[in-house]
């Protein structure tokens, strides 16, 4: 049922972010909820009903400008919309998430023709998205890419392999970065983006197989062989694929996994309240007793400090203000906070954490899943550390707000 927003919000959400909030609450528990127990049944199958009841609600489109037909709500909308489905379901918060990532890079690095094409489709949730970035073998290593694009006239020709790609499966449009300079090039004049669409020739899938967790999402490796793509569909400049990717990293990526994170927190701090609520003891329950509800009071505090932090974050972006480090803070910490929760949430409830049909052993798997994705704890305390040490950097939601007026939006259609 439709919650209420903590009051540590009430400065950040207008009442078009209330009722966003409360109708994403309302949604995920008609609509999302009864499928969770076949997508945890049946995790060889990839979750479809719920992107297109997603889809219905341009939620593909959260942070699309009018223009394209997209909602034009902003950072914060986009972060109660999947940290609010999350609660529910992190998997189906992980399709609207994994799509809304390369939907970023059109609209910040697309020509006005591609932007004219495929954000429309992104907004009628018509296409979907993913982004193909990390490989098998160099994992997130951007600057050892192998997969090649070779220039033949007015066409490209992509050779390789992604791995780790979220949407596989479902996406109808496909952001590949590949190598365009000889070995010896740095990486950031190295490799350039292009829009590779689902059904062209030598492009293919390998079937989709359940990871740890998020089961119903699909996260699966494409093969690129011989894929003819029209010079037209190069993303950016030439070259730049490094900085279209960490880019969008930094001002999708990881915002959209803190709120994954988030929901998942929440989840983990509910079922645990509930249950040291219920289970009898003594004379009394298992939350009258001090060790019990000693730990429940520090995964409520941590939830709330993910929270904030989380908000803040996203609040800056959609200010326009430079916040790259809080963005990346705020997914450090929110996924190190509710993975401390989660362990703390399988101790209270003792043996019965092991039960494969109870909720808490899906929210322990899911949360191992926003670890790595978007960077690493430790790659991302590299990234704080410069700024701790006011070394320069790149400030991508700056840049970024200064070229889009939407980046400030008025919530009030949303």
């Amino acid at each position: 049922m439709p919650t209420t927003p903590p009051p540590a919000l009430e400065p950040i959400l207008t009442p078009a972010h209330l009722r966003l909030w409360q109708e994403t609450d309302a949604f995920a528990a008609q609509y999302i909820a009864p499928c969770v127990q076949g997508m945890e049944a049946k995790p060889h199958r990839v979750e479809r009903l719920a992107a297109q009841l997603m889809a219905e609600r341009h939620w593909f489109g959260v942070t699309i400008p009018a223009q394209y037909g997209g909602m034009a709500a902003g950072h914060v909308a986009k972060t109660i919309i999947i940290h609010r489905t999350a609660v529910v379901s992190a998997a189906v918060a992980a399709i609207l998430q994994a799509s809304l990532i390369p939907v970023g890079a059109v609209r910040h690095w697309g020509t006005v023709e591609q932007k004219a094409q495929w954000l429309p489709q992104a907004a009628s949730g018509q296409t979907l998205f993913s982004i193909a970035v990390t490989e098998p073998e160099m994992g997130g290593h951007i600057g050892g890419m192998e997969t090649i694009a070779e220039r033949q006239g007015d066409w490209w020709v992509l050779n390789g392999k992604k791995a780790h790609i979220g949407n596989s499966h479902l996406a109808g449009l496909h952001v590949v970065v590949a190598r365009t300079a000889p070995p010896g090039v740095g990486a950031s004049q190295a490799l350039t983006a292009f829009l590779v669409e689902d059904d062209r020739k030598g492009l293919t899938k390998e079937r989709h197989r359940p990871g740890l967790g998020l089961h119903g999402f699909t996260f699966g490796r494409l093969r690129l062989d011989g894929v003819r793509i029209p010079a037209a569909n190069v993303l950016g400049p030439i070259g730049k694929g490094l900085d279209i990717a960490q880019s969008i990293s930094i001002t999708y990526g990881r915002p959209n996994l803190t709120a994954v994170s988030l929901g998942i927190h929440e989840a983990l701090v509910n079922t645990t309240a509930q249950w040291l609520s219920s289970r009898r003891r003594y004379d009394g329950y298992l939350s009258d007793l001090p060790v019990p509800r000693d730990r429940l009071g520090r995964m409520q505090a941590r939830l709330q400090i993910a929270e904030s932090s989380a908000y803040g974050a996203v609040n800056l972006f959609d200010r326009g203000k430079r916040c790259d480090a809080q963005l990346i803070g705020a997914k450090h910490s929110g996924h190190e906070l509710a993975a401390d929760s989660a362990r703390d949430a399988m101790e209270s409830h003792g043996a019965h954490a092991l039960d494969g049909d109870y909720a808490l052993q899906r929210l322990f798997r899911d949360i191992q899943c926003t670890y790595s994705p978007a960077g690493t704890a430790e790659f991302q305390a590299i990234q704080l550390a410069k700024t701790a040490l006011d070394e320069p950097t790149v400030e991508w939601s700056e840049h970024f707000a200064a070229e889009a007026a939407w980046a400030r939006p008025d919530p009030t259609p949303a």
